[in-house]
């Protein structure tokens, strides 16, 4: 079964070769998913940055005199980024016609999430013109996010190496998580409770 033939495949399939697989068509206007961990990733960041920040003024014996002026500047620049987070977003999904469509691919060892190949050049232009962006402006956070973009259109979690399974039911969302690889597994609400449990059972470091 290849992708043209699942096209409009949304429920869960076993294939001849052993495989479940399914489309899922997230509505980006909705479901808030995507969103969320790109502002996870960048509250990480920016938290980062500001504890640096706060940690270099108390080595250079500035004490605690500049932690209100460089929490504020840190608050007013995380404020103007989210607006323009937000706004890149809706012109992301503008540009995919409002929905990120996934092709799963499932079975005992492993769960593949893949972006199939009607969006992956869009997905490939937005990232390298966030390359660019970042170069131009010497913003390395943004080179690297663009790189990511431009360059990774897939996602793989082995269940040998699982730690963390969690469901978010109304998002139709199961987060399945390796210490470094971070994956994102949709389906519908029909099938959600058979992906869900399958991936659990076949996952021994889930407990």
């Amino acid at each position: 079964m290849n992708e043209q033939d699942e096209a409009h495949t949304s429920r869960v399939q076993l294939c001849q070769d052993g495989k479940y697989r399914w489309i899922y068509e997230l509505n980006m206007y909705k479901n808030p998913s995507i969103i969320f961990v790109v502002f996870k990733i960048f509250g990480y960041i920016f938290l980062i940055a500001w504890a640096i920040m706060i940690i270099a003024d108390l080595f250079r014996g500035e004490g605690w005199d500049m932690f209100w002026d460089n929490t504020k500047m840190m608050l007013i620049f995380c404020a103007v980024f989210s607006v323009l987070t937000i706004l890149a977003y809706l012109l992301v999904a503008a540009s995919y016609g409002g929905k990120y469509i996934v092709l799963f691919e499932m079975d005992e060892k492993g769960v593949l999430h893949r972006q199939i190949k009607s969006q992956v050049k869009k997905a490939q232009v937005m990232g390298w013109l966030t390359v660019l962006a970042g170069v131009r402006a010497g913003n390395l956070t943004t080179v690297g996010v663009g790189l990511n973009s431009a360059t990774k259109t897939s996602s793989y979690s082995s269940f040998d190496h699982v730690r963390n399974v969690k469901a978010y039911r109304s998002r139709n969302l199961i987060k399945v998580n390796e210490l470094l690889e971070k994956n994102q597994v949709y389906a519908t609400d029909e099938d959600f409770d058979f992906v869900y449990d399958y991936i659990r059972s076949h996952c021994p470091n889930v407990k």
